[in-house]
C-alpha cells in the first residue's frame, strides 16, 4: 500500500482520526484523490470548532456519522448524506464497542519503538474502542507525534498497512478570555477548595479560571482533555505534582504540546475510564467545571441548542455530573454568561423551550455561575431555586424573569 486511501473501497464505514490526531495525510491524499470517498461513510467523534475535516465535501457520495453537530453535518442532513446520533460519550463508547464493527479503523500514531510499539500519541479517547474489533487496520506513522503514556498502544504487526510520513500534527489556539469569562472564573475558583480534583474542557471560562486558581495548591486533573490550563496551573505550583493526570486527549498548540507530553505524571486513557461516573464517584471532592447555552428557573440545562439551532452535543457532561454529585465532598459547576445577542437576550430563561434541549435534568444541578454570582441550587425549594437563579441573571433582565416566574408558579 503506497497510500492510506489505497485502503478505502465502496460500501466501506471507516472510523477516521479526529482531535489532536487529524491526519492530514490522509487528507491531503482525499483532496488529491476524491473518488476514494464515494460510497464511504466516515465515523469519528468530531469536535465542533476544533476538527477541521470535512469528509462530506469530498465527493458527492460520501457519507458520514456523526456524534455531535458541525455546519458539514448540518448541510449533510439536508442532502441525506449524513446521520446524528443523539448519544453523550458514554452512549458514543457503547456504540462504538457494541454495534457493528468498523471495516476499516484509521489511526494517527507515532513511530515504532525499539520494540515495535507505537503510542496513540494526543489522544487515546475513542480509537481503543473499536481498534480491536475493526475487520481492517491501517496507520499513518508519524514521526512528529509525540509518545505519550497510555493505557492503549499498538503493534506493529497488529497493522494491515501503514505509512510513515512525516506530517505537521493539528494546533489548536484557544479564544482569549475576556471581561465576563474572568468575572466568571473568579465566582467559580471560590468554590474550588485545595486539594481538589477538577474537570474542565476548553475555551475561554478554563482560560480565565486557571488565572483564577493560580494561589490554591494540591489540585489534580482527570478529565477528557487537557489544554493551556494545565499549563498555567502547572507553572504556578497550584497542581500536585505526585498525583497522575488523566485524560483522554491532549489539545493545544505546538508549545503545549511539547510541554504537557513531556510532564511524567500525564497518563492517557479511553473514555470508558475517563468518564465511568463509578470511577469518578470513587474520586473524593471530584469537581465537574463545564459550560451550557442555558439554563431555565427551575435548573434544567441546555447545553446543546441555541435559538432551535442544534450547536454540539451532550459530550461528557451528563457522566461528569453523575460522577462529581457521587463524589465525597464533589461538586458541579455549570458556567455561562448571563446574556447572549450584546446583552438583548438572558441565558437565564423562565423555562427551557421548543428551541432548547434538556442536557441536564433539574435533580442533576449543583452550581450555577455567571459573571453576576453563582446560584448553589442543591437541596433548594422550587422558589428559592428561581429567585437564586434570577439573582446571577443581567440585572436588566431580572424584573422580567420575576414576573415570569410568578406566572409559572400558579400553574407549577
Amino acid at each position: 500500500m503506497s497510500r492510506l486511501t489505497d485502503a478505502l473501497r465502496p460500501g466501506l464505514r471507516v472510523f477516521v482520526p479526529t482531535l489532536s490526531t487529524e491526519s492530514s495525510l490522509l487528507l491531503d491524499e482525499l483532496r488529491a484523490d476524491p473518488e476514494r470517498a464515494c460510497d464511504v461513510t466516515f465515523t469519528g467523534v468530531q469536535f465542533p470548532g476544533i476538527d477541521r475535516a470535512d469528509y462530506l465535501a469530498l465527493h458527492p457520495g460520501a457519507r458520514q456519522t456523526a456524534f455531535f453537530m458541525t455546519p458539514p453535518v448540518r448541510a449533510g442532513l439536508a442532502e441525506g448524506r449524513a446521520e446524528l446520533l443523539s448519544l453523550d460519550y458514554l452512549g458514543i463508547a457503547r456504540h462504538l464497542r457494541e454495534g457493528a464493527p468498523m471495516d476499516l479503523a484509521i489511526a494517527h500514531l507515532t513511530t515504532p519503538d525499539a520494540e515495535g510499539w507505537c503510542s496513540p500519541g494526543l489522544a487515546s479517547d475513542f480509537l481503543p474502542l473499536v481498534w480491536s474489533r475493526a475487520r481492517r487496520r491501517i496507520a499513518h506513522l508519524n514521526p512528529r507525534m509525540p509518545h505519550t503514556q497510555s493505557s492503549f498502544r499498538v503493534h506493529v504487526s497488529e497493522l494491515d498497512a501503514s505509512i510513515e510520513a512525516d506530517a505537521p500534527l493539528v494546533s489548536f489556539a484557544e479564544a482569549a478570555a475576556g471581561d465576563v469569562e474572568a468575572r466568571i472564573g473568579r465566582h467559580v475558583a471560590a468554590l474550588v477548595r485545595d486539594g481538589d480534583t477538577l474537570q474542565f474542557g476548553i475555551g475561554a471560562v478554563p482560560l480565565a479560571l486557571a488565572g483564577a486558581l493560580s494561589a490554591h495548591r494540591g489540585l489534580r486533573l482527570h478529565g477528557g482533555l487537557v489544554s493551556t490550563t494545565l499549563q498555567t496551573l502547572w507553572e504556578a505550583g497550584a497542581i500536585d505534582r505526585d498525583a497522575p493526570i488523566t485524560t483522554g486527549v491532549v489539545l493545544g498548540d505546538a508549545v503545549f504540546q511539547d510541554f504537557a507530553t513531556q510532564l511524567a505524571p500525564l497518563r492517557l486513557t479511553d473514555v470508558t475510564k475517563t468518564h465511568d461516573p463509578a470511577l469518578i464517584a470513587a474520586i473524593p471532592r471530584f469537581v465537574a467545571i463545564n459550560s451550557a447555552v442555558e439554563v431555565d428557573l427551575f435548573g434544567q440545562v441546555n447545553a446543546e441548542r441555541a435559538g432551535g439551532v442544534i450547536q454540539a452535543g451532550a459530550g461528557g457532561l451528563p457522566a461528569f455530573a453523575q460522577g462529581a454529585l457521587a463524589s465525597p465532598g464533589g461538586r458541579l459547576l455549570v458556567c455561562l454568561g448571563a446574556t447572549a445577542r450584546k446583552g438583548s437576550v438572558s441565558r437565564i430563561v423562565p423555562a427551557l423551550g421548543h428551541q432548547g434541549l434538556c442536557t441536564l435534568p433539574r435533580y442533576l444541578v449543583d452550581a450555577i455561575v455567571t459573571e453576576h454570582g453563582a446560584a448553589e441550587l442543591m437541596n433548594l425549594s422550587l422558589d428559592a431555586r428561581a429567585e437564586a437563579l434570577i439573582g446571577i441573571a443581567a440585572p436588566e433582565h431580572r424584573a422580567s424573569l420575576q414576573e415570569a416566574w410568578s406566572a409559572l408558579r400558579r400553574t407549577a
